[in-house]
């Protein structure tokens, strides 16, 4: 049964510090039920890289089923790790998870959810005392959840108790019922019982034949149509995606406000609207948040099952969305949201759907292919405002797409396009335009028509000859004429000119510029002088040796900016950036920071940071975080710090650290100096250290003085790589 809290549940037990300390590896895969093999075992390798700081090898991408399949068993074969296989809905799908899984009898864990029974039982090979079977909430405990979460207490008003539990009992147990059924009824009038009476009869009779699967989903229809009308046409579009696709929030909040589902107000920015929807929603308890960036923005968010499969239901009644799938060839012709999941044939048959609003694609196993995209548009889509061909295998953009005149978002990212031709200046209503991960390198002159841009995203990591440089794209003279820009993430500062234009960008709220010289630097600061809104902001400098010179008598007063990365040499900690009060994020690269410069006495009072990342950043021998510094700071990397020996941790600094790593600080040669005082600290990591270090972690005698300090840390780690790989161990 869906609904009973069982994947909270593993999650719970999944998270706990403790049991993470047991195991080497850890990986949390999604399976659903339509699962991907391929897929699925890719998103693994991609957790099991992730866990140990280290990018996926480039040939998994190519590589096929079995070759996949025998990468994970030599992975994990001499460690220790848990798996957990959530949402798995076949004995096929788990058989074909078993069979990459060593069997090395070192008490590994496997942990699967599933609604179905027969599943539950071929997963325990050795007894079915394996399985526990969750059970509904008691009366009681249905009671407490449904009043925490509709009255935020335990007391429920007199006049409405009666009618309550009526509405409690239809709930069955399931708290995703409860928690649904009470964020509706906590926005009612607590005074009108009549308003709750609707609520109860919107159920039906106990004699009306449903089961109890039915009745829960009409709980979730309830709340479904008790949201208001800008609320229904967000949440219906989210059907587009797979199950248990992790939908980009930046992203869908984009296309939101380009269909139009995002209504204008005075003086409050779209992006602030359609936050506020999305926020909304998860209130509501009808999206999910699924991740969070360190400075607590979303990043990605998704939909319960059932949820989603109510507004697929609602979406497919009122022609409002459609999927393109192998098994599922024929469309109504007046549906206005096209979702094409791993289907490429016959594309001339889309030509017959003349009122589509919005084009995405999802998958990868047939190619969308350019000539695919040119005969699909064929068909003259003429009310088409969102396309979405992220990771297509485009080599060019088709001449059809400069036809879509309403075209209100672009997305190219991850396809193989090369230029951005001058036509691009014919879609005048275009709002947002992604290039990451493309090749493209210059934008053409006539990128200035359009006027009502407010996300342009370019570049990605390129082929330079100094390893940390940024690829950006060369912008025309004029940037400054888009004043509608909010998002400008990758431009190359070539000139004066261009860094100057960025100025005339107020409503910027994210900029990543690269290439900046050293010259440009004071510039620069006097162009954020205007720029009071951004919210992220990332500076590159040229080349390895280049100064970004940003020390200046101009100070910038960036007080939203909650995230920074300075990627460049630096004489010393700019002044302005130690003023930052909203600062969450920060990481400096290659800043080559000297001993005298004391960089965490200039940083420890940012009284917001809960990031801070320092790579190749800090030429000196001794690391001191003083007292009373760092008071929020929860994650803190120090990344090859090539002359680092030795790092002092006082009382009272840092006090809320929890996780600390440590990669390439090949001088030290010690434990951290006063680590016993990060009583909080839930994860500690050493990466590539020297080999005294590392041995020294390795072999700790739980009687030394070094174990006692590090005792109180629920997961300690150690990697270094061996014959061109990474080997890894929790103590």
């Amino acid at each position: 049964m869906g609904g009973l809290g069982k994947t909270t549940l593993v999650k719970k037990v999944y998270d706990d510090a403790a049991v993470k300390k047991q195991f080497q590896s850890h990986a949390w895969i999604t399976v659903s039920r339509n699962f991907q093999f391929s897929v699925i075992i890719k998103n693994l390798i991609q957790q099991l890289y992730n866990e140990i700081r280290q990018p996926v090898p480039p040939q998994v991408e190519s590589m096929d089923v079995l070759t996949l399949s025998e990468f994970v068993r030599d992975f994990l074969q001499e460690r220790r790790y848990i798996l957990v296989l959530d949402d798995v809905w076949s004995i096929d799908a788990w058989e074909a998870v078993k069979c990459v899984l060593p069997d090395c009898n070192i008490t590994s864990r496997v942990v699967l959810t599933t609604r179905i029974a027969d599943v539950a039982s071929a997963s325990c090979l050795g007894s079915l005392d394996f399985v526990y079977k969750m059970e509904p909430l008691s009366d009681k405990e249905s009671w407490t959840l449904f009043c925490n979460r509709t009255f935020q207490s335990n007391d429920c008003p007199p006049n409405l108790e009666e009618v309550a539990k009526k509405i409690l009992k239809k709930c069955e147990g399931l708290p995703l019922a409860i928690v649904a059924i009470g964020v509706v009824l906590a926005l009612k009038d607590m005074e009108k019982t009549d308003e709750w009476e609707m609520i109860l009869h919107g159920f039906g009779g106990e004699a009306d034949g449903s089961g109890k699967l039915d009745r829960i989903k009409r709980v979730l229809l309830l709340s479904y149509n008790d949201l208001p009308y800008y609320l229904k046409s967000c949440l219906l579009y989210l059907s587009i995606y797979p199950e248990d696709y992790p939908i980009d929030v930046d992203d869908i909040l984009l296309k939101w406000i380009a269909l139009g589902f995002v209504e204008e107000k005075e003086r409050i920015t779209s992006t602030d609207i359609a936050m506020r929807y999305m926020k909304e929603l998860i209130n509501r308890s009808l999206i999910q948040v699924k991740s969070s960036f360190a400075d607590g923005r979303l990043e990605t968010c998704g939909l319960h099952d059932f949820l989603r499969e109510i507004i697929v239901s609602k979406s497919k009644e009122q022609d409002f969305t459609t999927v393109a799938t192998r098994y599922y060839t024929r469309w109504p012709t007046k549906v206005r949201h096209l979702a094409i999941h791993n289907f490429t044939d016959n594309p001339q048959e889309f030509s017959r759907l003349k009122c589509l609003r919005s084009v995405a694609i999802f998958g990868y196993e047939d190619p969308f292919t350019t000539t695919f995209l040119s005969e699909f548009l064929s068909g003259d889509p003429k009310l088409l405002k969102v396309l979405d061909l992220h990771g297509a295998e485009l080599d060019n953009i088709p001449k059809q797409v400069f036809k879509l005149f309403h075209l209100r978002y672009l997305n190219l990212s991850g396809t193989g396009v090369k230029i951005i031709p001058k036509s691009i200046g014919k879609l005048q209503n275009l709002e947002a335009i992604d290039l990451i991960g493309t090749n493209v390198t210059e934008l053409p002159a006539d990128i200035l028509n359009l006027r009502k841009l407010r996300c342009l995203c370019l570049g990605g990591v390129g082929d330079y000859s100094n390893e940390y440089a940024v690829w950006g794209c060369k912008s025309p003279d004029g940037i400054g004429k888009l004043v509608c820009l909010e998002d400008l993430f990758g431009i190359e500062a070539d000139s004066d000119k261009i860094v100057r234009e960025i100025g005339k960008l107020t409503q910027l709220r994210r900029l990543a510029i690269t290439k900046l010289r050293r010259e440009d630097g004071k510039e620069l600061l006097s162009c954020l002088l205007r720029l009071t809104n951004l919210r992220e902001l990332v500076i590159s400098c040229i080349k390895e040796d280049e100064i970004l010179d940003l020390q200046h008598s101009v100070s910038p007063k960036l007080g939203f900016l909650t995230s920074l990365l300075l990627k460049g040499r630096l004489e010393r900690v700019p002044q302005w950036v130690t003023s930052l009060q909203s600062l969450r994020i920060l990481q400096l690269d290659n800043s080559r920071l000297r001993e005298d410069e004391n960089v965490t006495g200039s940083l420890g009072h940012l009284p917001n940071l809960v990031s801070l990342t320092l790579y190749r950043a800090y030429e000196g021998e001794t690391l001191c975080f003083e007292v009373g510094g760092f008071q929020k700071l929860q994650h803190l990397e120090l990344v090859q710090l090539t002359r680092l020996k030795w790092v002092r941790v006082e009382e009272e600094s840092m006090a809320t650290l929890r996780n600390l790593q440590l990669m390439g600080c090949k001088l030290m040669q010690e434990l951290p100096s006063g680590i016993q005082n990060l009583t909080g600290l839930q994860f500690l990591g050493f990466f590539d250290m020297s080999d005294e270090l590392m041995q020294k972690v390795q072999n700790l005698d739980q009687q030394s003085e070094d174990y006692q300090t590090i005792s109180h840390i629920p997961q300690v780690f150690t990697g270094h790589w061996i014959d061109g790989h990474w080997e890894g161990m929790f103590l």
